[in-house]
């Protein structure tokens, strides 16, 4: 049990209402980009799996992209206290051990913590106090996305999962190369072979492969019409997020979307509203029930769907959400402060911010 007072210093709620620019969809046809072959590997091909000099050396010299981490947001992460709730019903108490005033119904639930100090008893943000057994403290994830610093000339990937590469498309994963990757690892892609069984293997270094399941790629795409100034690009299929100040690519991240039957929506949106910090949920007394407290650094653009810090996981580069784009909280704040220096001002006096969801294949298959 943590027996300090923490006392927290609330983001201040700066919701502006403003006419939204939009044209959603729902599922459209994935956008297509060119085959991955850097310059000095255009020789490799499924049938000549060998990279010749020229494409080994490019590989030793650069087996990482040149991106840096933005900034930890130390404010949030170190102030805020997030505790998860036991599933089932949870008493709700006027102080501790106190008169019971209210129930917070049964779903994924989580709350800010206020108070601590008393032994057994937690204070929640809105002044409740609850029963020390009915939550648990949750950690927030230290995932960051990164600064791009090539323009994206070259694709590179985030790995998913802990992994040793592969020698050859479609073989086993070795230790024979020597190449160990941990998940969240950043690699380069330098070349793409389609195999037998339909699904993409990836070079990222000499004699090793990795297949696309295990990798969420960073690409850039060109900035459709109408967009301009600091806009997201958002790709379903990749789990990734790019943000782009008008054609140049600035950041990159992974993201968690919305899960089968809470797709989010595909289309072009601009951001209306942006608290610093805003309560979520939804379907109460259904399965699926969810209430968040104190999500921090959100951007709504499709309706209630938002971009928004996430402390509740920390799967990103796999969908897990009811609709909205899950960022971890550092990423959610640089993108939040970064579009808020748009040089576009909406007639409302707020930023112009762009965010383009769309899909470069069909999610979980190799349809791309």
């Amino acid at each position: 049990m943590r027996t300090t007072i923490l006392k927290f210093a609330v983001l201040t709620l700066t919701v502006t209402a403003a006419l939204v620019f939009v044209f959603p969809t729902h599922a459209q046809e994935p956008i297509e980009l060119p085959a991955i072959q850097h310059e000095a590997c255009q020789g490799v091909s499924s049938s000549n799996l060998i990279p010749n000099v020229e494409c080994v050396i490019a590989m030793r010299s650069n087996p990482e992209p040149p991106a840096s981490e933005i900034p930890r947001d130390g404010f949030t992460l170190n102030n805020y206290s997030f505790w998860q709730v036991a599933p089932g019903v949870t008493n709700l108490y006027d102080s501790p051990g106190g008169r019971l005033i209210g129930q917070m119904p049964d779903g994924f639930n989580f709350v800010q913590a206020l108070d601590t100090s008393v032994n057994g008893w937690v204070q929640i943000r809105g002044g409740q106090w609850v029963s020390e057994d009915s939550v648990s403290f949750y950690n927030p994830s230290e995932f960051r996305g990164v600064q791009v610093l090539n323009d994206l000339e070259q694709p590179f990937a985030w790995v998913l999962s802990n992994l040793f590469t592969s020698e050859y498309p479609g073989g086993p994963q070795s230790t024979e190369n020597g190449r160990l990757l941990l998940r969240y690892d950043r690699v380069n892609i330098f070349s793409e072979v389609l195999h037998d069984d339909g699904w993409v293997w990836y070079m990222v270094g000499p004699n090793q492969w990795i297949e696309q399941r295990n990798l969420a790629l960073a690409q850039r795409v060109d900035r459709p019409e109408g967009v301009r100034g600091r806009w997201i690009a958002v790709d379903l299929y990749e789990q990734t997020a790019v943000a782009y100040e008008d054609d140049t690519p600035v950041f990159a991240t992974l993201v968690s979307s919305g899960l089968a039957n809470f797709d989010t929506n595909e289309g072009i949106f601009t951001v209306w509203a942006r608290p610093a910090v805003d309560g979520m949920s939804g379907a109460t007394g259904a399965p699926d029930a969810y209430a968040l407290q104190s999500v921090p650094w959100v951007m709504y653009f499709d309706n209630d769907i938002s971009i928004h810090g996430t402390y509740w996981h920390d799967g990103f580069g796999h969908r897990r959400s009811h609709g909205c784009v899950n960022m971890s909280i550092s990423d959610a704040r640089w993108l939040f402060e970064w579009t808020s220096e748009n040089p576009y001002i909406n007639d409302e006096g707020m930023p112009e911010t762009f965010v383009w969801v769309y899909s470069t294949g069909v999610y979980g298959t190799n349809n791309r």
